[in-house]
Parts: C-alpha cells; structure tokens; sequence
C-alpha cells in the first residue's frame, strides 16, 4: 500500500472520530436535558447526534466497502479505534434514545398523579 493510501485512511479514522466525538457531546447535551426534563432540546440534540453519527458511519462504509471490492485496506490501529469509538458512541446514543423515553414517561405518569 502507498503512503497515499495510509494517509488517506488515516484521514477516514479521523473523520470517523471527530464525527463519533462530536455525537458523544451532543449525547451528553440530550443527558443535560433529560435529567431537567427538557425533552424538546434532548430530542434536538440526539438527532444532531445522529446526523454527525450517519456522517461517520458514511464513511467507514465507503472504506469496507472499498475492501469488499477488492482493494487492498491495510490493518490500521487508528481505524480500529476509530470504528470501536463510532461503535461505543451508537450504544450511548441508544441508551439516551431509550432513557428519553423512560423519563417521558415517568413525567406523564407524575403530572397524573399531582393532577389528582
């Protein structure tokens, strides 16, 4: 493989990170909003989350994808953590999808009983 081709999918792994990382703060963001039952900003900030994750995943994609066809990848530590951290970020992002719900819930249940 060509220094061309290394840098290049150095680049992938680090578009894949800055994407994974950039979900991971809006994740954290939607947290913020859940725990003072803002669930109009956390849904905003999960679908921000989302988008920058879709980017990343994008373009992890392309690169297997490229593998699949035929093309030489060569084993990269850096694109393996790249991929782990997008993988960890989609979890994290699965689990606040989830707890927005759970506490909607319990909200819709506590007002509810205060109205009775």
């Amino acid at each position: 493989m060509s220094q061309d081709n290394k840098e290049a999918l150095q680049e992938v792994a680090m578009q894949i990170i800055l994407g994974a990382g950039n979900a991971r703060a809006d994740i954290q963001a939607a947290l913020k909003h859940i725990e003072t039952f803002d669930f109009s900003l956390a849904e905003e900030s999960l679908a921000q989350a989302k988008k920058h994750m879709s980017q990343a995943h994008s373009v992890q994609t392309d690169t297997i994808q490229k593998e699949a066809k035929g093309e030489e990848i060569i084993f990269s530590t850096l694109f393996t953590h790249a991929q782990d951290h997008l993988m960890t970020v989609m979890s994290e992002w699965n689990i606040a999808k989830n707890l927005l719900q759970i506490s909607r819930s319990f909200d819709q249940r506590i007002k509810k009983l205060e109205e009775q």
